[in-house]
């Protein structure tokens, strides 16, 4: 993994800082854009790149959630949280072989509440916030296509993500 790629996104990311969050809820489960207010604070898990979406996305996860993916845990714990940031990639102006992460195209993110979720045994509330011209929106087709992509990984607690080892 390209540090000084990741070391920058990560600088892009926590120029999002909390107080500037949008004040954005998700349709039906109200889930807000501030559960993951302190996502700064959060270690990377891995980086996947959706060719569908020419996007490249860091998966970060809370202290709860980081440990156990670490851990190689089955099923992670309640208050775990799993965000991934959605970057378009653009040629590096110095290194013109590799690409960058660009501009912030989503912001989505899981949390384990398994008394207050449970879509098909998954225990997990699901949140996706688009970025438009004017800030953010609420991904207006709600959680119906997270839950039906994410029971593609039934059997990895509904988790396209493992944890990437460093070394």
């Amino acid at each position: 993994m390209n540090m000084k790629l990741l070391t920058s996104a990560l600088l892009l990311l926590a120029s999002l800082s909390a107080s500037t969050l949008p004040d954005l809820k998700m349709p039906k489960t109200g889930l807000a854009f501030d559960v993951i207010k302190d996502y700064q604070n959060y270690q990377v898990v891995a980086t996947h790149f959706r060719t569908d979406k020419n996007e490249i996305r860091y998966i970060l996860a809370n202290k709860l959630a980081f440990n156990a993916l670490r851990k190689g845990v089955k099923k992670l714990p309640n208050g775990s949280k799993v965000v991934k940031i959605g970057w378009s990639v653009k040629k590096m102006a110095l290194y013109p072989d590799a690409l960058e992460a660009d501009k912030i195209q989503r912001v989505e993110y899981m949390v384990k509440d398994s008394k207050r979720f449970n879509h098909q045994g998954d225990n997990w509330g699901y949140a996706r916030f688009v970025k438009t011209k004017n800030g953010y929106k609420s991904f207006n087709k709600g959680t119906k296509g997270c839950i039906s992509c994410h029971a593609a990984a039934q059997n990895s607690d509904f988790l396209f993500t493992q944890y990437q080892k460093r070394f």
